[in-house]
């Protein structure tokens, strides 16, 4: 099942807004920043950050300003979380180091990380390999005075900070129909699922939780499946116990027309559980939770299509740095 919404997000630093998109695929892109609303409540992704006191001259032109920085201040968020910061106009190639170098990661436990460009407006940072479990992580983003490369400069300093929760892994094994979830490389339990279809896969790959709504409408028009109510790919339902995974629109939810899954490919790029499963992993994992899709046709996400940063090498990931790796 699958919807495309334009939803005001609840997270802007200068006054933006974050645009969402939430669908099961489909011929959806994705584009956007974290989604905020898509039906019913959902759980915070990014959010505002509070100015810190600075008393560094500004230099005179225009602002260079945030739109997003996630995950929120004060969160608990899972092991394979990035912190993914989001600006309001493009930062100039040219100016990227320097900002890099302004962008300051603290760690209670020491780890090896890098941020990385996925465009001139989205930066996120991630550890080489995933977060350990009670890591406290602070980032001081000391951006007054700093210029952007087109004219603008930073007018503010803001500080997050966040802890990572437990190290929850889920894997979806595809043709198998199968889902299995570890806690601290325990096995917690096995869930029977239904995937993509030939005609409409789901995602492979490492996709951290987004968020999660407990009701999400979708829309086989929104995402351009069908918008023929004669077509047996149509739909408009609003489903419950929603764990997002992309911004194109992957979810992990219940579906009404796949009410006992384990031995069909009835979606169109989801991951379908049963009522009672799909409450359960909605209530037992959270923002930055790894889910790794096996199987499929359609090939890894991008590594921007929510935060699946995972999805990239090391090495790929160093190449659009422009500071390189760091110890933090």
């Amino acid at each position: 099942m699958g919807r495309i919404s334009r939803t005001v997000g609840a997270a802007a630093l200068t006054g933006a807004v974050l645009w969402g998109a939430t669908a099961c695929g489909g011929n959806a892109s994705a584009t956007g920043t974290p989604a905020a609303k898509a039906g019913g409540t959902s759980t915070a992704t990014a959010s505002a950050a509070t100015p810190k006191p600075s008393t560094s001259p500004t230099p005179s032109g225009p602002p260079m300003l945030l739109n997003s920085i996630a995950p929120a201040d004060g969160s608990t968020v899972g092991v394979a979380m990035p912190i993914s910061i989001v600006f309001t106009k493009s930062v100039a190639t040219s100016a990227r180091r320097g900002v890099e170098q302004h962008l300051k990661v603290t760690t209670s436990t020491p780890v090896t990380g890098a941020w990385h460009w996925f465009s001139g407006t989205r930066v996120d940072f991630r550890p080489q390999t995933y977060w350990k479990p009670g890591t406290k992580v602070t980032l001081d983003a000391e951006l007054a005075g700093v210029p952007d490369g087109h004219g603008d400069y930073g007018t503010h300093a803001y500080k997050h900070a966040f802890t990572i929760g437990s190290d929850t892994e889920t894997t979806v094994d595809v043709p198998g129909h199968t889902m299995k979830v570890y806690r601290a490389g325990a096995l917690v339990k096995t869930l029977p699922i239904d995937a993509g279809s030939s005609s409409w896969p789901s995602w492979d790959g490492t996709m951290a939780v987004i968020d999660k709504q407990r009701t999400v409408e979708m829309k086989s028009c929104s995402v351009g499946i069908s918008c023929d109510k004669n077509s047996p790919n149509y739909y408009d339902l609003t489903l419950p116990w929603d764990v997002h995974l992309t911004y194109s629109g992957t979810y992990v939810h219940y579906s009404t027309g796949d009410p006992y899954p384990g031995h069909s490919v009835g979606s169109h790029g989801c991951v379908h559980l049963s009522m009672a499963n799909a409450k359960w992993f909605y209530d037992y994992v959270e923002q930055g939770d790894p889910i790794t899709i096996t199987g499929s046709p359609r090939g890894k996400a991008d590594a921007d299509n929510g935060y699946a940063s995972f999805n990239l090498s090391w090495s790929q990931w160093l190449a659009k740095s422009a500071a390189g790796a760091q110890q933090v």
